[in-house]
């Protein structure tokens, strides 16, 4: 049951993105495809990981256009899925006995479970700051791609000035990642997400686009409040709903931030060695940044 559950999550599809990070970065390093692939498969596992318990917290029922692990089977099933991903993820990284790649590896998961429980504490808290939601996807996105740059370039030796500079792209492309993610769940079609528009504003996570939108107008602030007063909106309140944000400035507010972030990532890819590693890198994050809003 667990190997079914783990391949249904697998063959889902996904963009496999960390993994291609952890490879590029190994560019910058005595190159070494036997050891980066213990890397690139346990930061995959991680995310996925992280998917399976996300869907039983959010009660999700579709992820990349299929069933979840947790509406094909349960809420057990899919919980102890995800404890054994996470496991298989610490057994791949068993490869290495190198303490800072473990120490580096460590740090991420323990971020990325502290920016899940904010999550949940911020779900249906209309009043939160903005500042609240750049630390929340830092520690739920950002970290997760940082250290997928950083760790690469730990596994092949890279120069620590390489390291940092690695980790800091990662960081600035993951934010922008997060944030367009964001804006698309208010533009995407279900066909499009692979789950349905909206979803986060259903399940009380106030994302960019609506905090904007209820910092600059308290109507919509009180729409959306008194919307939520009985319980879950149905489908047209919803639409609603999502019609006042785009209407709002939000989506270009949002946009203009990714912006600045894949900025900041281009002039950190002008720090590094000019390898053609490089390249891609400047590539993926203009994929990011042109990803339809």
């Amino acid at each position: 049951m667990l190997e079914d559950a783990t391949l249904q999550l697998l063959q889902a599809g996904g963009k496999r993105i960390r993994p291609v990070f952890v490879l590029l970065a190994g560019k910058f390093g005595a190159y070494d495809i036997h050891r980066l692939k213990h890397i690139g498969v346990s930061l995959e596992l991680i995310h996925m990981a992280s998917l399976v318990h996300d869907d039983v917290i959010d009660d999700a029922e579709l992820r990349r256009g299929q069933e979840t692990v947790k509406a094909k089977y349960d809420n057990r099933v899919a919980m102890y899925t995800g404890d054994y991903i996470f496991a298989k993820a610490v057994e791949s990284a068993a490869f290495f006995d190198e303490p800072k790649l473990h120490q580096a590896m460590s740090r991420v998961i323990h971020e990325m479970v502290v920016g899940e429980i904010e999550q949940i504490r911020y779900q249906y808290e209309w009043d939160q700051d903005i500042k609240t939601y750049f630390r929340r996807i830092k520690r739920k996105t950002a970290l997760l791609i940082a250290g997928s740059c950083e760790l690469g370039a730990i596994a092949v030796g890279a120069p620590e000035s390489s390291q940092r500079a690695l980790y800091r792209y990662g960081y600035e492309v993951g934010m922008a990642y997060q944030i367009i993610d964001d804006v698309l769940d208010f533009t995407g079609t279900e066909e499009e997400l692979g789950k349905p528009a909206g979803g986060d504003l259903l399940q009380g996570n106030v994302t960019l686009p609506a905090l904007y939108a209820m910092h600059h107008d308290p109507s919509v602030k009180e729409r959306i409040t008194r919307a939520f007063m009985d319980g879950e909106p149905d489908e047209q309140t919803l639409a609603e709903l999502l019609t006042l944000v785009k209407n709002s400035g939000g989506i270009e507010y949002a946009k203009e931030l990714s912006e600045r972030y894949l900025n900041k990532a281009y002039q950190t890819l002008e720090t590094l060695p000019q390898i053609p590693a490089v390249h891609s890198l400047s590539e993926i994050a203009t994929y990011i940044g042109s990803r339809r809003f």
